[in-house]
């Protein structure tokens, strides 16, 4: 069935209320990017997953990486998307008017260099995502290992998405569909979501990015509904395979083990977070203990535009005092945050 076929079943679609989580904030900007919404039937809903790790991430690991940034002899690295983040004690970027030191990175490769060239500073890697950028994070650590150098630590927010999906199947059963994340499953593959379609008896399907590739996954999912049926299906499969990257999958477990993480929004989800093991836990700053989270500033409903409960336009502090340029919440931090795509394509 060609694209036009797809948008004239879709838009005419006229069977039960439908609710499709895009759990990628990727897949959250090309929805808006291509108009998708308005191609669909309005008994067919798309709603915004915790896609972000910037926003799921919590104020006391923002709290942990902004003392070591005010530290004598440390140095902060971060990806510039890091820097308004909120902790309890202001984003990083409120703090270098305090003297905070911090630069942004383009690579973690980047601390590998600074760190031969200034062995008299201990640089601090804020290593923040999800199983995408989590390998590149373990290569600079076994480079850095390799080379003996070791005035480098790394401070964990690094996250995996399958516990998070279990964890939204449990505690909100309306959602009928999941639209899966292109990026991640590269890394872990289509068949890591078989069990929660087994478990739960629903569709989850991995999407490319341009809009036939979603409009064809939303496609997938209501025929799979119509039928009763609830299977993976990988439609992206000249980047993903259903075993995903083993070299990359490798490194991760050269380096990381599981553990317990908390996520801003939906709590402690055992599993779900990735620490520096073995030989490599030398490199780890505190990165286990940062589990306790702040409470959302009044008005702020990121909570609920996280797991999908409410769209972000339906905060009362949405476009008024929460804006990409003064944040009031986490989830407008990030470009890949609910609140930031839905205010750029307000």
């Amino acid at each position: 069935m060609d694209t036009k076929e797809i948008i004239r079943y879709l838009s005419a679609y006229d069977g039960k209320e439908l609710k499709l989580m895009e759990v990628c904030g990727t897949h959250t900007a090309a929805i808006f990017k291509n108009g998708i919404r308005s191609l669909i039937s309005p008994k067919i809903k798309l709603i915004s997953g915790p896609g972000c790790p910037v926003c799921v991430t919590p104020s006391s690991y923002i709290d942990a990486v902004a003392s070591y940034a005010l530290k004598e002899g440390c140095c902060v690295l971060t990806f510039g998307d890091r820097m308004k983040g909120p902790g309890k004690g202001g984003s990083l970027s409120d703090l270098m008017g305090q003297g905070a030191s911090v630069r942004i990175m383009y690579s973690p490769f980047e601390a590998l260099e600074l760190a031969s060239k200034h062995p008299e500073t201990t640089w601090v890697v804020a290593a923040v995502g999800f199983e995408t950028t989590a390998p590149s994070y373990a290569l600079m650590i076994d480079e850095a290992s390799k080379r003996n150098i070791e005035n480098i630590r790394v401070v964990t927010a690094l996250k995996t998405v399958v516990p998070a999906l279990r964890w939204i199947c449990e505690n909100q059963p309306d959602i009928d569909g999941f639209i899966c994340p292109g990026h991640v499953s590269v890394i872990t593959g289509s068949d890591v979501y078989i069990p929660l379609a087994e478990d739960y008896a629903k569709p989850f399907v991995v999407s490319g990015f341009e809009a036939e590739h979603i409009l064809a996954v939303i496609y997938d999912i209501v025929r799979q509904l119509e039928h009763g049926e609830g299977r993976v299906d990988n439609l992206y499969p000249n980047a993903v395979r259903p075993e995903g990257n083993e070299r990359a999958k490798e490194i991760l477990s050269k380096c990381f083990e599981k553990g317990p993480a908390t996520w801003r929004g939906l709590g402690r989800i055992e599993g779900s977070g990735l620490y520096l093991s073995g030989e490599y836990g030398r490199y780890d700053a505190g990165s286990r203990d940062l589990t306790s989270d702040m409470k959302l500033p009044d008005g702020c409903r990121c909570a609920e535009v996280i797991t999908g409960r409410i769209d972000p336009s339906q905060c009362p502090m949405f476009g008024e005092a929460c804006k990409p340029e003064s944040p009031y919440g986490p989830c407008m931090v990030s470009a890949e945050g609910a609140c930031g795509i839905w205010y750029r394509n307000r």
